[in-house]
């Protein structure tokens, strides 16, 4: 394209993801696909132009191709429009994801490509990212955003980036850690604090909760994305809440694999957070914040109430934007802990996709159109007979959605009850 550039990520085992400098939109479809057995089953292109605006374009099964990263060639669709007038100047960023996994959803693309462009505004700036001129030095910019995106293409242990809900672990010690963190953050002048093991929020300040989408879910996604270190001072922008404003993020190892988070302005400095400061607030509850390390792949505390079918789970507050996912809540009999979070991910894709609302009940105002609404639904991975295949169900009530997969033994006619049981355990927590 005259005038553009792309940028294509290494390849996960069905998804590639092109990151195209464009002059205003897409225009090219000639270069061929990567490898002679992709067969892309969707298509999907974001573009967001430099006054804040974005549009979706979709392509199907029959766009088999990508834009043009160079000079179109002669007789090509483009050709005659990039001889008839010079490029206008570069000010707006495509976001392109193939994918050639049968069966893929629109929804599950969709929000790939929203969580990456947040990761590159995230480093970048809204800005910078649609007004810079100098392709080269652009590439440059977003290169401490690569390893967050291809975070989001492998197979992530989380799953905020499909549920756009933050990642959260139940601390057994929940209300002293949450009175410890609210005196360190009016003793550090910030209201945006948080507790953060493996990627997930242990407990966090009501203005860090307030954080819009994405950057609630992509700031704690990306503290467990980095290598170990004891301190950092990070400048980041909020996608939602402040695009163009670069922030502070600091962080601090509390213990190794708990990190404590500021989102802050100048002020304070990283040299004021001395040892004694972090000692007077965090040496009274180190017991309960040594209790918080086990929680990164498990989720909730030990010994917690759960049926011995349940193989893995998924809790979501709609309203909250929280959610509780773990794969080992019973120990590591089924599949493996890479195949529970596949089929949980796919089985939450289908049910908000097809069966349930994108709003809490409470949020449809037709009390037929609310009562037409399904409120469970499940599937059976193969032979309904007891024994012989995985069982998913999903129960929504009220402002919570919850997913679960369990063991064949469980029987098809008790699903629901087993959910509700569930639900109502796991409801107080979140």
């Amino acid at each position: 394209m005259e005038g553009g550039s792309s940028v294509v990520y290494r390849l996960a085992s069905h998804l590639a993801l092109w990151r195209l400098r464009t002059a205003g939109r897409l225009s090219v479809i000639t270069t061929k696909l990567p490898d002679r057995h992709w067969g892309p089953q969707r298509i999907i292109a974001r573009h967001a132009a430099a006054g804040g605006g974005s549009k979706w374009e979709r392509r199907g099964p029959a766009a088999p191709c990508i834009c043009c990263a160079s000079r179109p060639p002669a007789g090509s669709p483009c050709s005659a429009g990039a001889a008839a007038a010079a490029p206008p100047p570069v000010s707006s960023i495509t976001l392109i994801v193939l994918s050639s996994e049968e069966g893929t959803s629109e929804l599950k693309l969709e929000r790939l490509l929203q969580m990456v462009f947040g990761a590159m505004v995230l480093f970048v700036g809204l800005e910078e990212l649609t007004n810079i001129r100098n392709v080269e030095r652009l590439k440059k910019e977003l290169r401490a955003s690569y390893h967050l995106i291809d975070s989001f293409l492998g197979d992530p242990e989380l799953i905020g980036d499909l549920t756009q809900c933050v990642d959260c672990v139940i601390p057994p010690e929940g209300p002293l850690l949450q009175e410890a963190l609210s005196g360190f953050a009016e003793a550090m002048g910030t209201g945006f604090v948080s507790l953060i093991v493996s990627g997930r929020v242990v407990s966090a300040t009501e203005g860090w909760w307030r954080l819009g989408t994405p950057e609630a879910v992509l700031l704690p996604w990306l503290v467990g994305s980095l290598p170990p270190q004891a301190a950092r001072d990070y400048p980041v922008y909020l996608p939602h809440g402040s695009p163009t404003v670069p922030h502070r993020l600091l962080t601090l190892t509390l213990l190794p694999g708990l990190e404590l988070c500021l989102l802050c302005g100048p002020r304070p400095p990283l040299s004021q957070l001395d040892p004694q400061l972090l000692e007077r607030w965090w040496q009274p509850v180190l017991d309960p914040l040594r209790a918080c390390l086990p929680l990164g792949p498990r989720g909730l505390p030990d010994g917690f109430p759960l049926h011995k079918d349940i193989l893995g789970l998924l809790l979501l507050h709609l309203e909250l934007k929280r959610c509780l996912f773990t794969v080992e809540p019973l120990g590591d009999k089924g599949p493996s802990p890479e195949q529970r979070r596949r089929l949980l991910r796919h089985f939450y894709a289908l049910v908000t996709s097809t069966h349930f609302p994108p709003e809490p009940l409470e949020k449809v105002e037709d009390d037929v159109s609310r009562a037409q609404l399904p409120r469970a639904c499940y599937l059976v991975l193969g032979p309904e007979e007891l024994g012989t295949g995985l069982r998913l169900i999903a129960l929504q009530l009220g402002l919570r959605l919850l997913l679960l997969l369990l063991a064949p033994q469980s029987p098809t006619h008790g699903l629901r009850s087993l959910a509700t049981h569930t639900l109502h355990t796991l409801s107080p927590l979140l």
